[in-house]
């Protein structure tokens, strides 16, 4: 019998009957994507917030204690591409509640442990199962809806990032404060194991890629778009952290580093608005998005460096700030998803890589500016980055498509 949709001689059908109905996303397993992500920047970001206490009872520096946080981030980036290419043909499922089960073994070594180099190898391990999972996280969100939702659901996935940063570094440091540093890692390991049960029962199963199947890294990095991809993000990520690693100098002027507390939560709560925007519109409108994000983070960067004296247009661009960074985890993992296909999670890998680099070299970067010519000039040379990121991405044609565009 054929279809409605198929056969020219029937009737065509009542206009109430021919509109697409609404598709239910699948909210469970994405929320616990999210809290996996939620889970996997706290535990890297943790030991800033637990610094003073961290360094006094094991009895190193407050830039040993720091230093624990870049570690983590190099490994990262150093790790994310080779580790994910020799699991490329494990099954999914299994591979993720196992990196979730790690993150806990390795919040659970550093509150029992009692020696700083023990940390600092837990860390590590913890780096190289942070890159297989933000490698892992973006395709296995997209993978779970149709390709024309696979933004959306991208962004609910992504949305523990910024809600990490605004909330989740809060409760845990206040948590320290309260009953220790260790008991504060204690809970972010048992949190960890619930995670891996919710994300045993919630999320679907997907394969592994099979060897004949396999693209090689260099042909992936060759697919239409995605080096532009890259590119963007390098250039995007550096001009943020850049400005952001030294957040606090760029706000003595107008004396809103006396509360940065409450700077930083005004920007990770509209980090979260960026995240919804972009989910939102990804789907339709990402080079558009990626374009308007880099344009509010300049415009922010422009308001900081002609106003930094003037705590009211400094809370505003810190404001605007948060929107456009926001929107980037959503943007730019889920351009490299389309562009690889199956090959998704080599392509988010080397966005791992790229993404944690630049956050590596933004430090180092804005740290020799600072030295050698003062916290006036970070806005500036994040906008001539921005600038870099901004033409990339207007004059890339493959790199941004919308769902269902050609090439």
């Amino acid at each position: 019998m054929a279809s409605p949709i198929t056969d020219r001689s029937a009737p065509p059908l009542p206009a109430t009957t021919t509109r697409r109905p609404r598709t239910r996303l699948p909210l469970n397993g994405l929320l616990a994507l999210a809290a996996v992500v939620f889970t996997g920047v706290v535990t890297e970001i943790l030991p800033a917030g637990l610094l003073p206490q961290m360094s006094a009872d094991l009895g190193a520096s407050e830039s040993q204690i720091g230093q624990l946080v870049a570690i983590y981030a190099v490994t990262t980036a150093i790790t994310a591409i080779p580790l994910t290419a020799v699991t490329r043909s494990l099954p999914r499922k299994p591979l993720l509640v196992g990196l979730v089960i790690g993150f806990a073994l390795v919040n659970g070594v550093t509150a029992i442990a009692d020696s700083y180099m023990v940390i600092l190898i837990a860390r590590m391990f913890g780096g190289m199962l942070a890159g297989l999972l933000w490698a892992m996280a973006a395709g296995y969100a997209m993978r779970t809806v149709a390709p024309e939702h696979s933004g959306r659901a991208l962004s609910i996935a992504m949305v523990g990032t910024p809600l990490a940063f605004a909330f989740g570094l809060p409760i845990a440091t206040t948590l320290g404060a309260a009953i220790g540093w260790r008991a504060a890692f204690g809970v972010i390991a048992v949190v960890g194991v619930g995670l891996a049960i919710w994300a045993a029962a919630a999320l679907p199963s997907f394969a592994g890629e099979r060897s004949g199947q396999r693209p090689s890294l260099s042909s992936v990095l060759r697919m239409p778009g995605l080096a532009a991809v890259l590119a963007t993000t390098a250039a995007f990520v550096l001009a943020h952290n850049i400005a952001y690693t030294y957040i606090a100098p760029l706000t003595v002027a107008s004396g809103i580093d006396r509360h940065l507390d409450l700077a930083l939560l005004v920007f990770g709560v509209l980090a979260v608005v960026g995240v919804i925007g972009a989910g939102a519109l990804v789907d339709r409108r990402m080079r558009s998005m990626v374009l308007v994000a880099t344009a509010l983070l300049g415009l922010a960067m422009i308001a900081i460096g002609l106003f930094a004296a003037q705590p009211v247009v400094v809370y505003v661009a810190l404001g605007a700030w948060g929107i456009a960074y926001g929107t980037a985890p959503t943007l730019l993992q889920a351009a490299p998803a389309r562009i690889a296909g199956d090959a998704a999670d080599v392509a988010q890998s080397m966005v791992v890589a790229t993404w944690n680099g630049s956050i590596a070299a933004g430090a180092f970067l804005g740290g020799l500016a600072l030295d050698s010519m003062g916290v006036e000039v970070l806005p500036w040379l994040a906008l001539a980055l921005l600038a870099v990121a901004a033409v990339i991405a207007a004059t890339a044609r493959a790199a941004f498509r919308p769902v269902g565009a050609g090439a």
